[in-house]
């Protein structure tokens, strides 16, 4: 599919309506699009790329607007696979191209490819010249990729984002405007912003203020619908779920538990009622019992948090170790707590400890274990491990 978006810019992307499941972790119930824009001034400039599968009908397009003309740069806002995949044959039919990047991106791209190519490495404020068209090219890393950057076509107004303002939503149209159900796609767009940049949060805060100035018509991201009429919404959206909550008061410490006969279950309701005694606001949240996405939930909003886990097979829990995979490690050196009852080993509390070590948690002391049912010297022992991650 192409499309000319406007006077010498053109979408030459490709879109994946089946695609169901996104980077293994990701839903996209109503698929995606590898988005992909063409810019012509004197020479000819492609900013991002597409997924390897779906190279023949992403080369076909870029043919379908250039013809037989060379392509003269190829501008990488990110390098995440699903964009790069298919470079390699884009430099098989264009040896000569210029891979221009983040100095970060060009080291990736090397890896990606295996292949020699022709770069230029470019800063923030950094411009490029295609002879009546400029580019201006924006650093913005960690949205969501370290290497990437926003590129501006100032003439036109029109700001290609990376992934930024994205989302996994594939229909007929092309634009915003075009969503026959944006109920639907709005739930889309606040779940993509959840999933890919709710752990980079500072990050989306720094490229909002980035780009507060620009005079921007229309939003081109990587991934779903271009944004012409809602970018001030989404805009406000991303800056609205990125600004941290006022700092809670009183202070906020849940305690997660995954108990199979209620001895791990009774050490966390000890901690809580430790910490809500001292004047600590708490939670009790079971493993098994509240979803998983709640859970990590409170717990980014957290000043820290204590986790128990039983063990069974000398491991610790699927619920559990489904919150550490999805828990906000942006938030390094928090303070947490491990602790458990076991009856056998107890192997799961040293992994839990181990995997919060792994993600750069600051991990109070050593962790509370108890050999089955907890007595009173172990819930007195909880008590006071439970204030001392709290600091007191």
């Amino acid at each position: 599919m192409t499309y000319k978006i406007a006077e010498n810019v053109w979408f030459v992307g490709v879109k994946n309506p089946s695609l169901r499941v996104f980077d293994i972790i990701m839903r996209a119930e109503y698929g995606t699009s590898y988005n992909a824009y063409l810019v012509k001034g004197e020479k000819t400039a492609l900013i991002e790329c597409a997924h390897e599968t779906y190279a023949d009908d992403f080369l076909s397009n870029i043919k379908s607007v250039i013809g037989e003309a060379p392509l003269d740069y190829i501008i990488f806002n990110h390098t995440e696979p699903d964009h790069s995949g298919c470079l390699y044959r884009l430099l098989e039919l264009y040896p000569n191209v210029t891979i221009v990047s983040s100095p970060a991106a060009n080291k990736y791209l090397k890896d990606i490819t295996n292949m020699d190519f022709s770069s230029r490495i470019v800063k923030n404020g950094d411009t490029l010249d295609l002879g009546g068209a400029e580019l201006k090219f924006i650093q913005a890393p960690f949205l969501h990729w370290p290497d990437s950057m926003f590129t501006y076509f100032a003439d036109k107004k029109m700001l290609f984002s990376c992934d930024f303002l994205g989302a996994h939503f594939c229909d007929n149209g092309l634009f915003d405007t075009d969503v026959k159900k944006p109920e639907i796609y709005e739930g889309q767009f606040e779940y993509y912003y959840k999933c890919i940049f709710g752990p980079f949060k500072p990050y989306v805060l720094e490229g909002l203020e980035k780009i507060k100035d620009l005079a921007i018509d229309m939003v081109l991201p990587s991934h779903g619908p271009i944004l012409t009429s809602s970018i001030a919404d989404a805009m406000d959206k991303y800056r609205s779920w990125s600004t941290p909550a006022p700092v809670n008061q009183p202070e906020y410490y849940p305690v997660v538990y995954a108990s199979a006969y209620g001895y791990t279950r009774m050490l966390a309701k000890a901690a809580a009622e430790a910490l809500e005694k001292a004047g600590y606001k708490t939670r009790l949240l079971d493993a098994v019992d509240v979803p998983t996405a709640e859970i990590n939930a409170e717990l980014a909003k957290s000043n820290g948090f204590l986790i128990g886990s039983n063990t069974i097979n000398r491991d610790a829990t699927k619920p559990i170790w489904d919150i550490l995979a999805g828990v906000d490690a942006i938030n390094t050196k928090k303070p947490v707590g491990v602790f458990g009852s076991y009856g056998w080993s107890g192997e799961a509390i040293e992994m839990v400890k181990t995997r919060l070590t792994q993600l750069k948690f600051n991990v109070v002391d050593e962790p509370v274990k108890v050999i089955f049912r907890p007595k009173q010297q172990d819930f007195d022992r909880m008590a006071e491990y439970a204030l001392k991650v709290a600091g007191k």
